[in-house]
């Protein structure tokens, strides 16, 4: 298993419109102010050039057709470019990383929400990231319909936002679920906290697990 060198690796995870991508700038900038640390946010599918042309492809509601398993290889294909390109080097400085999804959000969403054997994508990963894995696993739980209303009335709906009621409500309870096979690397927090309560409860969290004052 790849250890994370000096730096510390956090994801951030959740289902849509849990407020992911709004914490990870928040966290990132309140450690950086409040600890002085060399902070890094990226996201996922995404964080390289290689990996936006993925994502693009992953997204676009005009991608019809496409099986789960070429699902599955593409958000893998990203994440190994990811966390070659962006992550690793990172962690080598000794800079505290935080992505916006990472491996749990695969489990979640294939796994749970398209039915894919999840021994299937353990393999997988164990080809790709050799039993890399966070740190420090923040899961913002929120009501899927709450969620969804909020990407709703932003206007943002991308192909997977737009599955059924029932396929978001399978991967929520599929970050629950790794959660408790987990607990030690997991923090599930309340996403119906207001914004600035649901930040400050992150940073908490990291400042205890990681003892950065």
């Amino acid at each position: 298993m790849e250890t994370n060198m000096e730096g510390v690796f956090i994801s951030i995870e959740g289902t849509d419109g849990s407020g992911k991508s709004t914490q990870v700038r928040l966290v990132a900038e309140a450690l950086r102010i409040e600890s002085g640390l060399d902070v890094v946010e990226t996201f996922e599918p995404g964080g390289t050039e290689i990996g936006m042309k993925i994502r693009e492809i992953l997204i676009d509601p005009k991608t019809v057709n496409m099986s789960p398993i070429t699902e599955l290889m593409l958000f893998y294909a990203a994440r190994a470019q990811h966390a070659a390109e962006v992550i690793h080097p990172a962690l080598r400085r000794g800079a505290y990383v935080i992505t916006d999804r990472f491996s749990d959000s695969t489990i979640a969403y294939q796994a749970y929400g398209r039915g894919i054997n999840p021994e299937l994508i353990k393999q997988l990963d164990a080809l790709v990231l050799k039993g890399f894995k966070p740190d420090l696993t923040i899961v913002i739980d929120l009501d899927v319909t709450t969620g969804l209303s909020r990407k709703k009335s932003a206007s943002k709906a991308d192909r997977l936002e737009m599955e059924e009621l029932l396929f978001h409500e399978r991967v929520r309870e599929g970050f629950l679920d790794l959660s408790k096979t987990e607990p030690l690397r997991f923090k599930v927090i309340d996403g119906s906290y207001p914004v600035e309560t649901l930040t400050k409860r992150i940073v908490e969290t990291i400042k205890e697990r990681f003892n950065c004052l």
